[in-house]
């Protein structure tokens, strides 16, 4: 076995394994690459020699037994290695913010989303699988994947948000921008609503280009963890002639994970940001299982170690943005990975 994406889909009970039984995932430097595929999907944030994309094929097994999860055991082991990337630190955050709000602030972007990580030791010996079945118990109404190959190692996400999916000829998407801690009222500052509206605006101007039959609700108030969110939902229809490719080229990265206008800001972040996102901000999922097809945008997701994990969590920002305030979103997002890590 040459890589395995172990996941369980929102609101579900049973959990589903795909394995790569033979040969090793196929990669590609092009999202449209995956029209007519099959498999389970792994998308960097932005597609490299160091993060291909990959497709990890195979038929989807429900329940897997004790000798598969054993199986899998042995295929994390020989894929984790140490993490050799920097530590961040709360000041590097407060450069790249204002490398960032400086840059918003000339009005050369919109918005400009902003990540970090943190390392945290592993101190116990906690095994991937059960931190995969704790997320499950923690978070049912999120996607939770246990992902590992050779070439991206090995990655857990329990994720609120949908980039794509599809029941026989029905489609959906989502806008999902503006955080705020589940403890406070959701009064939504001027701020959030802005930042949801930005990444609305974004996706309805690709569907109005490529789809059909487009119906749109929200934004509504979700839950997501300890925080929550604006969340507008789009459900359409794809001509004949938009390949879903093509649409998940056009979609991602949105500006819930990247910003505005889209290609500037992802060379500004890949420039500028001190976090090398590696797979956090892109997408993972089953692909064409059937007629359907769930892709999710990987947040609240950690990098596992021989020794250490890597956690990862981003904010929106704007110009009325405020330093103090996005850390703290960060904060709270990170301790989605970070709640399972507790003994």
């Amino acid at each position: 076995m040459a890589g395995f994406a172990l996941y369980r889909e929102p609101g579900q009970k049973h959990v589903m394994l795909i394995r790569q039984r033979q040969g090793t995932p196929q990669t590609a430097a092009s999202h449209t690459f995956l029209t007519d595929r099959q498999g389970f999907v792994f998308a960097p944030f932005a597609i490299s020699e160091a993060t291909p994309l990959l497709l990890i094929e195979g038929d989807p097994e429900e329940a897997p037994s004790a000798s598969d999860l054993r199986e899998v055991a042995d295929e994390m082991a020989r894929t984790q290695a140490e993490d050799h990337g920097p530590q961040p630190s709360r000041s590097d955050y407060a450069a790249d913010f204002e490398v960032f709000h400086r840059a918003l602030a000339d009005a050369a972007y919109e918005k400009l989303v902003l990540a970090r990580s943190l390392c945290i030791d592993r101190t116990t010996d906690l095994p991937p699988c059960e931190l995969f079945f704790r997320a499950c118990r923690m978070y049912p109404q999120q996607f939770v994947a246990l992902i590992s190959t050779p070439a991206t190692g090995t990655w857990l996400m329990a994720t609120p948000e949908t980039l794509l999916s599809r029941e026989d000829d029905c489609w959906r998407t989502m806008a999902l921008a503006g955080t705020m801690r589940s403890d406070l009222a959701p009064h939504w500052s001027d701020k959030n609503v802005r930042e949801q509206r930005y990444v609305s605006a974004y996706i309805r101007a690709i569907l109005d280009r490529m789809a059909a039959d487009i119906e749109e609700s929200g934004p509504h108030t979700v839950t997501a963890g300890n925080v929550v969110h604006l969340q507008t939902d789009f459900r359409f229809t794809l001509p004949a002639a938009t390949s879903p490719g093509s649409l998940l080229d056009a979609l991602h990265p949105t500006p819930a994970v990247c910003g505005l206008p889209k290609e500037q800001a992802l060379r500004f972040i890949l420039r500028h940001e001190h976090t090398d996102r590696r797979y956090y901000a892109g997408f993972a999922g089953p692909l064409g299982i059937g007629r359907t097809t769930h892709l999710y945008v990987s947040l609240r997701c950690m990098e596992l170690f021989a020794h250490s994990f890597r956690l990862y969590a981003g904010g929106g920002l704007i110009r009325e943005s405020a330093e103090q305030q996005e850390w703290e979103e960060t904060e709270a997002k990170l301790m989605t990975m970070q709640s399972l890590l507790k003994v």
